[in-house]
């Protein structure tokens, strides 16, 4: 397919994760304008030969679909409100890259549907390995027939295996959900099973010669314990900052989950900052379990 039969791309933010998806697009051929709020991201973007740097409303009118990979659901509300709404047409597509609550993001969808325009939740899982090489997991909702019309651009952005349609409006940010508890609980499991046997008075290599070292959930033990043997523990991430969002999600539903609840109220009550591995402020569950003891 020659590239101006493609869509005209807009993309807005450039970091870590945005900023190679944008690549992955431009070399796919797809004519790509790109914006972040930090010019040093824009100039890697050129570097590549794509357009970087022009205002998000520009970027938002002069385009077919306009992506979004930002850190935060109140980040990429705020945008949503005051630049892509606003300049939404007819025939316009947006599609969400990242994690944002689930009846915001249903909100969004209807605000741009009474402009004409469509709207695709299609948050992604793979870290900046997975956007680099193009093989993300990507858990997408909305209309079943503009997701299909779009999904060219999502497989470029994920392994079409993988690239799975959730349902309707607000299902893949649910299923985003499903994937963030289940790393994040599953690793605070871990830390808390390490810590009991720490802050009890076991050398931690010891814990993890006889309880790691093997597959299936040793496996994952194995590696979470590796990390706080080699003094990494309180950069651990049990997903603090997007918990919020699962735990508004639970209540407008009717439904309880309580190991999150149980997580969030925990977390929440220490003082120790930490950035995780999307630059957000969070919490280190590893230092309020093991806090005043030696390993501290």
């Amino acid at each position: 397919m020659e590239s101006q039969q493609l869509p005209r791309i807009g993309f807005i933010g450039l970091g870590n994760m945005g900023g190679r998806m944008a690549k992955n697009l431009h070399n796919a051929g797809y004519p790509l304008i790109g914006y972040d709020i930090d010019a040093a991201k824009c100039e890697g973007l050129a570097t590549t030969g794509a357009t970087a740097g022009q205002p998000t409303t520009e970027v938002g009118r002069n385009r077919d679909v306009i992506l979004t990979s930002l850190r935060s659901s109140d980040i990429f509300c705020s945008v949503a409100e005051q630049h892509l709404i606003p300049n939404a047409r007819e025939g316009h597509v947006f599609i969400d890259l990242g994690t944002t609550e689930v009846e915001k993001t249903r909100d969004i969808a209807t605000a741009l549907d009474e402009k004409g325009a469509k709207f695709i939740d299609a948050p992604v899982s793979g870290g900046p390995h997975g956007s680099e090489t193009g093989t993300l997991r990507i858990f997408v909702g909305g209309d079943t027939a503009v997701v299909e019309k779009c999904r060219p651009i999502l497989e470029v952005l994920g392994e079409p295996e993988y690239v799975v349609y959730c349902g309707p409006s607000g299902s893949g940010q649910i299923v985003k959900g499903v994937n963030q508890l289940a790393m994040g609980l599953g690793a605070a499991a871990y830390m808390e099973a390490m810590a009991f046997g720490v802050c009890a008075g076991v050398d931690p290599v010891t814990i993890r010669k006889v309880v790691g070292m093997g597959s299936g959930w040793r496996g994952e033990f194995d590696r979470i314990a590796k990390r706080i043997i080699d003094d990494a523990g309180k950069t651990l991430v049990v997903k603090y900052p997007e918990l919020p969002y699962f735990l508004a999600a639970a209540e407008a539903g009717g439904f309880e989950i309580p190991l999150t609840e149980a997580l969030y109220e925990f977390c929440k009550k220490g003082d120790y900052e930490m950035f995780d591995n999307m630059n957000r402020a969070s919490r280190s569950f590893w230092h309020e379990l093991t806090k005043g003891t030696e390993e501290e």
